[in-house]
């Protein structure tokens, strides 16, 4: 699952190698994305504990952010995905989650909290944070019935 999503999103973040019919097909299975993303959020706070780093749900989840991202980014699915039921508010509400998870452990979600001493660990949550920041920034771009919401 890991490795279609990273292919979906080297397709999807290659704007001027997406045909008009390749890019209905990821408007179609933008519904189907949200909706994983939706379900399995949950599951990147299991990471906060150590013996988690490798739960592959919470790895698919980070992907599936990551896709949706890079599709809220084009216009043609921007606002296919600023109208889909719950999303936003999903996004919101793991924001909330991940920051109140990162100030009762250590904050693996963002990269300034990841650093030791000089050393920088990898691992597959930082970032996370800021990007459930730009879903939601790009989820609220011109669309004021989500900027109300937020």
């Amino acid at each position: 699952r890991i490795t279609l999503l990273e292919l979906m999103m080297v397709k999807v973040s290659d704007k001027n190698s997406v045909s008009s019919e390749e890019m209905n097909v990821f408007v179609r299975h933008a519904d189907f994305l949200a909706v994983c993303f939706q379900e399995k959020c949950g599951a990147v706070l299991k990471l906060t504990a150590a013996a988690d780093a490798e739960d592959e749900e919470a790895l698919v989840t980070i992907r599936l952010l990551d896709v949706l991202c890079e599709m809220t980014s084009n216009n043609s699915q921007l606002e296919h995905l600023q109208a889909f039921p719950g999303l936003l508010e999903t996004a919101v509400d793991t924001l909330r989650l991940t920051h109140l998870a990162g100030k009762q452990a250590v904050n693996i979600f963002t990269a300034t909290h990841a650093v030791t001493g000089q050393e920088e660990i990898s691992h597959p949550a930082v970032g996370f944070k800021s990007h459930l920041i730009r879903l939601i920034g790009n989820l609220c771009y011109k669309n004021k019935k989500n900027q109300d919401k937020v």
